[in-house]
């Protein structure tokens, strides 16, 4: 029971399955070998019964008195035949005659017989029972006539016919053994072992993915297989860095919780000092406390929120109706923009800030996420700005449309480098600047695809870039309904 297990997992397998099919072709190609040559050698066969025949007979002629019945019978038994006849200068000449046993059951012309009529007739001689009497027809040797007949026993020509079938069918399978052995090694050594360390690499890999040396080096020396080896090895680099992102995205997340536990009881200890400078008699300090108070308030919340989810995803959007003009007033602001209409923010303001947006339009949206987004990409259009040593400007504009609304905002920067766009919205690829992150544009996307929409590049190049955000007007609620 066992055995047969193994003989059908064997089979089963691409070193078993290759073995049958050579098995299979080979003896086939016997096959298509085997008929062929055995008609072959039956007219061979009947060719020298026919020689053999016609030096008889010959014998015959030679003698003027003719032989005797003693000596005619001997040379009939010699060239294996019954009677042997004669055409010559169109006379048929019965030369050599003795009784028949039986009726003749078949006439053969080799004079006329093509390949598959040999094969035929082959095929019923060796399944026969060689009991019939046969007529042959063949052309004389050394123009010894216009045709040779003679009439023989079928037993001889069929007990040939069978030992050299058996002789045939073991040097076949002689020759099968072999190429079948040295087909299986050939395709064991360039199919089956090179895909096997294929699969060895796979496991080691699957074991210890980190390891780099788990990485599989192509080595196939067949074309495909090593094309083969070449996508996996690039698939296993790939994989290796994305999993060691990942680690890293892991341990930032457990940094950044310690960091905003700790940074949330500042910011709480500042907010108490915040809260008490709003009574201040002196009417500047009166003027800013409100927007000191609400930067230290977001940046508590902000903290409180990553301490709640405590990985890398961002918390639904919470979706509010707000004029949008005024929290672009509040970014701008708060990131020290120059306005292009007014005094710089600043002393030495290099960016200057264009808006073009309705005092009415009105949106919806998570308005803590819709601040951080537009604060990401306009300290990132600000930084690059001032890499460059030269006054620029920034510009917002805002709309919407029937589906949706739209907020542009562009630079006078010197564009992203294009590995930089390639990874754009990537964590940890996508930065510019030395020492940056690329965590900014990447979070800003997460923020907008959590609404529904969308953040892209509109453009990048020397004289500039522009993102533009896509915000739908329609939500989904949380039956699947679509709501206003």
């Amino acid at each position: 029971m066992a055995q047969k297990a193994v003989r059908k997992r064997f089979l089963r397998t691409l070193s078993g399955r290759f073995l049958m099919l050579t098995v299979i072709f080979v003896l086939l190609a016997d096959v298509l070998i085997f008929v062929p040559s055995l008609a072959r050698y039956r007219a061979d066969f009947l060719l020298e019964r026919l020689r053999q025949a016609q030096i008889a007979a010959l014998t015959q002629l030679a003698s003027d008195a003719g032989v005797s019945p003693e000596l005619e019978a001997e040379l009939l038994a010699n060239a294996g035949v019954y009677n042997v006849v004669l055409r010559r200068d169109d006379i048929r000449q019965l030369v050599l005659s003795s009784p028949v046993p039986a009726p003749v059951g078949a006439d053969y012309d080799l004079r006329l017989a093509g390949p598959w009529e040999l094969i035929r007739d082959a095929l019923v001689t060796l399944t026969g029972d060689g009991s019939r009497v046969v007529r042959v027809i063949g052309n004389p040797v050394q123009e010894g006539g216009q045709l040779i007949e003679i009439t023989m026993p079928d037993e001889p020509l069929r007990k040939a016919m069978l030992l050299y079938a058996w002789r045939l069918v073991l040097f076949s399978a002689l020759i099968s053994a072999v190429m079948a052995v040295l087909l299986f090694l050939a395709a064991q050594r360039l199919i089956v072992q090179p895909i096997r360390r294929v699969i060895l690499h796979m496991k080691a890999y699957a074991e210890a993915p980190e390891d780099a040396r788990t990485v599989i080096e192509p080595s196939a020396r067949v074309e495909e297989l090593r094309e083969a080896e070449e996508m996996l090895a690039s698939m296993q680099v790939q994989l290796t860095g994305a999993l060691r992102q990942k680690e890293r995205l892991a341990q930032l997340g457990g940094a950044v919780a310690k960091i905003s536990h700790d940074l949330r009881n500042i910011l709480t200890t500042a907010q108490l000092f915040a809260d008490r400078i709003e009574g201040s008699a002196d009417p500047a300090v009166a003027r800013s406390a409100p927007k000191l108070v609400g930067s230290i308030s977001r940046a508590v919340s902000l903290c409180e929120a990553t301490l709640a989810f405590g990985k890398a995803e961002e918390a639904p959007p919470l979706l509010t109706r707000f004029p949008l003009a005024v929290l672009v007033s509040e970014v701008v602001e708060g990131e020290g923009l120059s306005d292009a209409l007014g005094a710089p923010a600043e002393p030495g303001g290099q960016v200057g800030a264009i808006l073009d947006i309705a005092p009415n339009l009105t949106l919806r949206a998570d308005r803590e996420q819709l601040y951080r987004v537009l604060s990401n990409l306009i300290r990132n259009a600000r930084q690059a700005i001032e890499a460059t040593g030269q006054p620029g400007t920034i510009e917002l504009a805002a709309g919407e449309s029937d589906s949706e609304w739209w907020i542009r905002v562009g630079d006078t920067g010197p564009g992203l480098p294009p590995k930089a766009r390639e990874h754009l919205f990537a964590a940890f690829q996508g930065g510019v600047r030395k020492g940056g992150t690329g965590l900014g544009l990447a979070i800003s996307a997460e923020l907008i695809r959590g609404h529904g929409g969308r953040l892209e590049l509109l453009r990048s190049d020397s004289e500039g870039s522009e993102f533009m955000i896509h915000l739908p007007k329609l939500a989904i609620s949380a039956d699947h309904h679509p709501i206003e």
